[in-house]
């Protein structure tokens, strides 16, 4: 099998009308995106989006049904010997035997490569330099995520693929990820983050891949991707539940709770709109958790276009089932005549 190195413009990560089913259920469909050298892709997406099933295809352990994927110009599936040597994947659990101290599961990956990193430094880097008598049992969730995320690097790869890597971990922790994780970017290294955390992603990532229901919804910096869309709206946090239809009436346009105490109010952020908005929450004895207006956070673009999403797909949906229904309809008139 090839082991030739990918042009150094090229992408490290490149997927192209990816499709995947599993029977009849259709988990990817027709997903194109790039992931370049030096730079943090995140991929984003509702449970069940096709996240998983995308990545997993990237590490070659999943065929892809139709379209094309290549990792540093190989091909995951047919050329995965050849690949493995040059990527990192960390998982969110399990791969590691429970009595095994950290110096000596680093040791045994590092026995995978040709060129590993130093096992001693990497625990060091990952600050677990106090840990190396635990056992992976005794240590906490967050430990061993860092740990983990060190077995995913002492390869020194090329593209890393990291999935939730500060799921479960403490501040102090998360902090110390998110370092480490930029610093791949310095070293040239392809990072493609899956997260639920849309600050994690807003703040460490190069660019943005949105996707649901397996489809693309956005490709873009996280900047374009906050600066795009409905630009004349105000965003504001309050408890949840507020009577919306009442306040949108006060202020005359609509109000609507995106998230439970995350609301959007869809008119021009004026003094006007603003005072109006404040004085109706001190009325009704409601506290002001915060007021964005103009700039949109990623997780309000990720709320937008993943609702929009499933309401088209709603739309598309009764449209399908209103037209069965008409055709059972006409048939049974045409069984009844007969």
């Amino acid at each position: 099998m090839s082991s030739r190195a990918p042009d150094e413009a090229s992408p490290a990560v490149e997927v192209s009308g990816l499709t995947i089913r599993y029977g009849d259920h259709l988990a990817v469909d027709g997903l194109s995106f790039l992931a370049a050298p030096g730079q943090i892709t995140a991929l984003l997406g509702p449970n069940g989006a096709g996240k998983t099933s995308t990545v997993e295809t990237l590490e070659g352990y999943r065929r892809a049904t139709a379209g094309t994927v290549r990792v540093l110009g190989l091909d995951p599936w047919t050329e995965h010997a050849a690949l493995v040597g040059r990527i990192g994947v960390m998982l969110q659990s399990g791969g590691v035997y429970t009595g095994i101290r950290p110096p000596e599961v680093l040791r045994l990956f590092a026995s995978y490569y040709d060129d590993p990193a130093d096992p001693d430094e990497m625990l060091e880097r990952v600050g677990l330099g106090d840990h190396r008598r635990s056992t992976w049992r005794s240590m906490s969730g967050g430990e061993q995520q860092r740990l983990s995320l060190a077995l995913a690097l002492i390869g020194r790869p090329q593209v890393a693929f990291l999935d939730e890597p500060t799921a479960g971990i403490d501040p102090a922790g998360r902090q110390l990820i998110r370092r480490i994780v930029a610093g791949l970017r310095e070293e040239g290294v392809a990072v493609l983050l899956t997260t639920h955390d849309l600050d994690e992603a807003e703040k460490l990532a190069d660019r943005v891949v949105i996707i649901d229901h397996g489809r693309l919804l956005a490709d873009a910096t996280p900047t374009e991707l906050m600066a795009s869309g409905q630009g004349d709206e105000l965003h504001f946090g309050a408890p949840g539940g507020l009577d919306v239809a009442a306040l949108g009436t006060r202020l005359g346009v609509t109000v609507t709770e995106e998230s439970p105490g995350e609301y959007r109010v869809a008119g021009a952020p004026t003094p006007t709109t603003v005072a109006a908005l404040t004085a109706w929450l001190a009325e009704h004895d409601h506290p002001l958790a915060d007021l964005r207006a103009g700039r949109q956070s990623l997780e309000d673009v990720f709320l937008r276009l993943t609702r929009s999403a499933a309401e088209a797909d709603a739309v598309v949906a009764s449209e399908r089932s209103a037209g069965t229904g008409g055709r059972s309809t006409r048939s049974a008139r045409r069984g009844s005549r007969r």
